[in-house]
């Protein structure tokens, strides 16, 4: 097939190059099943297979008006896959690699050098390589050129790669480019860029190598253009990086750039730094280091005007691909000419408002003490079940507060709840109410303002209060049972969106409610009282230690109990030890003690087999699901304790309770007022020990009625399985509710969407929830405003008073926990599934977290020293280092 030539920038032909499936080698194959070459013009960022990531976008910035790209052409992923499968005993060393573990550096270092040896030492087919000469021709005679590696997994949406392969600058004459074509199919193989893939759940053999070839740009300065801030996130301002020469010397950091950040067409801030050193292109190929006359070095690579020229032209490319843009770009002759774009993978998603007003979010995660991201249908049950309307981002949800910010009296109020339970997120909100005018100010009595009617009645200290709510939820929930049972098809989901509001109407029971907050409310005045009245911290933790009615604190203990059915039978700890089918209760009855020990552990599962870790997710698997999730747990109980441990440990907690009452009772007797101090203490003291306990309970009673509601809807998912619409039930965990409901009516289901939801569910782990989320994008975290706490110590919320030293065991999934007494767990989040793991710990430290939230309230009434809210403590914190953890004060020392 003749070319047909290039386009004023040098754009190879249509479709140069091709063999068909019976042409082995022959140039004159006339089946056009494969293309080896084809021009950027072309190329579109719809053809990732064919040219890779780097080529498909520089395919699609060359079809944007007013943008240019320097001239090229991409040889294939056709042409990849024709060298590779030559290439003599690539296949088992794939098979080694993709076996081998991401931290075992030196077999991956081993392995991987092989592959590239082995295919950069491949020949080239005569017909492909006949296919590139000619492509290099059409350039022009001996052109310098950039030679570019762009795999098929780069410059994704969901993860860019970004340096994980090779790029040649200033690369002359097509023999020299036929050898760094084969460089860049080897660089597929770098050690970093197969642990990048290992690490981001890529399969090795999936991922194919195209080459890019462009002309070479000698440009005055050069740099990147972030269309969004990388470091804040804010989608309204770009960031411009810039240096003399070429990009390599920024790229390696040979120099520091100038940078400048530029919010609507202006220049708000400025760093011109001193380049004394520039990359620069030798006449024969390859580059050179340069130093920078003296009398350049400190001036500005790139005038003003220069600067808001090329964020509007950033600003076209964002818009043609949908999402923030890393771009590289050249200046030559006053023009700049672009030579990549990817997405910034590193963004956290905005929620969608649908206006252009300014919008503030609060993570729900954190509250909820879970910010893995959910799926799909998870996170759209938690929507329609929830009491406030909520935005999904990143597979995480957000609360709009923007309107309660406005109003002082909203204001004050939203900041005191939200700091008590977490003060990074009120100081993140400080954050955003000191930047002029971002959020409106409105009058109290506008929206946002507090409710009518004023606060409720003080609720009477009597337990009959708590046995009452208790009896009420477990009929509602024995009624839904009831109910659902005979609901299939599309008459489950209209049964489903009344149960939805029965849901509600149980949350939201004010009865309920005045018992959380009277319990929390005690814990809040004992704590600022008797501080102020005998001066010590914390003093409510020691008074709510085993208080009655705690679901969760019951549900901890509760699993000490099956440990002493189980540990007098050696021969059942050692088939615990080897279990991995989630059918073992079965094989139990075959051992001595057997039938008791099932009995035991069904028994638990009965009650409490509907948690799990991040429960509040209804796809993740609950433990009636999954019963081997809690084997490591019951032999860490069979190993660390003696029998009769759960009676033991509550009635120490009860009674140390009783001595700090009798303490505090008999100090404030003795102060000015003491008699008046000692009642009012003592009636906040019983109505802690009343209420605080059910404060757990409504969780427990959600979690209930999500078991009931999960069954039914898999029951509906396996109807969906034998009628052919899915292939298996679980992938409707990746529709929303509404999407599952219009799934069932019409037996139809889109795969392609599935697939795209459980590749986007992928990247979103990722990514890092923020506490705050601003509809301009800014992620913000808070920060500690303390100067209390020793240098070098992890600042945190202290929950649970104490101090304890011991060895840190940094456990990110509580399956693989295995726990010696004496341990102090450290982790991101606790919700009430990890309470089991309590019972064996001696401290805990976690990333989330504030005063009120579940693993704080076990931390207490276990006894246990407690810091949450520690920033990256699982990064900062190795595994079995020993550690000192500060309960009282809230910080946590890594000691030597």
């Amino acid at each position: 097939m003749p070319d047909k030539g290039f386009d004023r920038l040098g754009g190879a032909g249509d479709h140069v190059g091709h063999r068909g499936p019976t042409d082995h080698g022959s140039p004159g194959g006339i089946a056009l099943t494969e293309q080896y070459v084809l021009g950027l013009q072309e190329i579109d960022e719809t053809q990732v297979a064919v040219v890779g990531g780097k080529g498909a976008q520089l395919g699609g910035l060359s079809r944007i008006d007013g943008i240019r790209v320097p001239g090229g052409f991409c040889v294939t992923t056709d042409a990849f896959r024709r060298v590779m499968a030559e290439v003599p005993s690539v296949d088992e060393l794939l098979d080694r690699l993709s076996r081998s573990d991401p931290d075992d550096r030196e077999t991956i270092r081993t392995l991987s050098a092989r592959i590239r040896e082995a295919v950069e030492g491949a020949a080239v087919p005569d017909d492909l390589a006949v296919a590139i000469t000619r492509a290099v021709s059409g350039l022009g005679e001996d052109i310098a050129c950039a030679v570019r590696s762009s795999a098929t997994a780069e410059d994704l949406p969901t993860a860019s790669f970004a340096g994980q392969q090779d790029t040649y600058l200033n690369v002359v004459g097509a023999e020299a480019i036929l050898r760094h074509v084969s460089r860049c199919w080897a660089s597929l193989f770098t050690e970093r860029a197969v642990i990048y893939r290992q690490r981001n759940g890529v399969d090795h053999r999936t991922v194919h190598m195209a080459v890019v070839v462009q002309r070479l740009v000698l440009p005055d300065a050069s740099g990147i253009l972030f269309t969004a801030d990388p470091v804040t996130g804010n989608r309204k301002v770009a960031t411009v990086d810039a240096g003399f020469g070429l990009g390599e010397a920024l790229v390696s950091g040979l120099v520091n750039p100038d940078v400048y950040r530029v919010r609507d067409d202006e220049i708000v801030a400025r760093t011109i730094a001193a380049k004394q050193r520039a990359v620069h292109a030798l006449p024969a190929g390859g580059t050179r280091e340069v130093t920078v006359d003296s009398q350049r070095q400190e001036q500005p690579a790139l005038t003003d005007a220069q600067v808001v020229r090329l964020v509007q032209l950033g600003r076209r490319i964002e818009a043609h691909f949908g999402s923030p843009q890393d771009i590289e770009w050249c200046l030559a002759d006053d023009g700049f000419q672009i030579v990549q774009s990817r997405p910034i993978t590193t963004l956290f998603p905005v929620p969608e408002s649908g206006d252009q007003e300014n919008h503030v979010y609060v993570s729900v995660g954190h509250g909820q003490m879970m910010t893995d991201p959910m799926k799909p249908l998870g996170h759209s049950m938690w929507r329609l079940t929830a009491m406030v309307p909520m935005h999904e981002a990143g597979g995480r949800l957000f609360v709009d507060v923007t309107r309660r910010l406005a109003a002082p009296t909203s204001r004050a109020g939203l900041l005191d709840v939200l700091g008590k339970g977490d003060p990074l997120i009120r100081d993140a909100l400080e954050t955003v109410l000191d930047r002029d005018g971002f959020v409106p100010s409105l009058p109290d009595a506008g929206p946002g303002g507090p409710p009518a009617g004023g606060p409720p009645a003080p609720l009477e200290t009597d337990p009959a209060v708590v046995t009452r709510l208790i009896e009420r939820s477990e009929t509602s929930v024995a009624a839904l049972e009831r109910d659902i049972r005979t609901k299939t098809g599309p008459a489950l989901f209209d049964f489903l969106m009344e149960a939805f509001e029965e849901h509600k109407r149980v949350l939201s029971d004010p009865l309920s409610i005045q018992a959380i907050m009277a319990g929390m409310e005690a814990t809040w005045w004992l704590n600022d009282k008797l501080l102020e009245w005998l001066g010590e911290k914390n003093a409510a933790d020691t008074l709510t230690l085993s208080a009655p009615g705690n679901v969760t604190s019951e549900m901890g203990l509760a699993l000490l109990d099956v440990a002493d059915v189980i540990r007098p039978h050696p021969e059942l700890v050692t088939f615990l030890q080897g279990v991995e089918d989630d059918g073992f209760l079965d094989e139990l009855e075959k051992l001595p003690g057997g039938t008791e020990a099932r009995d035991a552990i069904q028994a638990y599962l009965d009650r409490y087999g509907m948690r799990c870790v991040g429960e509040i997710d209804i796809t993740r698997p609950r433990w009636s699901e999954r019963p081997t999730t809690l084997v490591p747990v019951i032999l860490d109980n069979v190993r660390n304790f003696e029998p009769g441990a759960a009676e033991l440990r509550f009635e120490q907690g009860r009674r140390k309770a009783q001595e700090k009452e009798q303490d505090v009772l008999s100090r404030l007797r003795d102060l000015p007022d003491g008699d008046l101090k000692a009642d009012e203490a003592k009636r906040m003291i019983d109505r802690v020990r009343t209420f605080i306990g059910y404060r757990e309970y409504p969780k427990y009673g959600i979690i209930s009625r999500y078991f009931v509601y999960k069954r039914a809807l898999l029951a509906e998912a396996e109807r969906l399985v034998r009628a052919g619409v899915l292939p298996e039930a679980e992938d409707v965990f990746y529709l929303t509710f509404q999407e599952f409901h219009d799934a069932v009516r019409s037996n139809r289901v889109d795969g392609r969407l599935v697939r795209q939801r459980k590749e986007a569910f992928r990247s979103y782990h990722a990514l890092t929830p923020p506490r705050v989320l601003t509809s301009e994008g800014d992620a913000l975290t808070g920060a500690y405003r303390r100067d209390d706490v020793p240098a070098g110590a992890l600042v945190g919320v202290p929950v649970s008073a104490g101090t304890v030293e011991g060895r840190a065991r940094v456990v990110l999934d509580m399956a693989d926990a295995d726990l010696e007494a004496g341990d102090i767990l450290v982790t991101a989040f606790t919700d009430p599934s990890w309470s089991p793991l309590f019972v064996g710990i001696a401290g805990l430290v976690t990333e989330v977290g504030g005063l009120m939230t579940h693993g704080a309230v076990i931390a207490r009434e276990y006894g246990l020293p407690a810091v949450v809210g520690v920033e990256q403590a699982t990064r900062l914190i190795r595994d079995g280092q020993r550690i000192r953890v500060h309960g009282t004060d809230g910080y946590v020392e890594i000691l030597p």
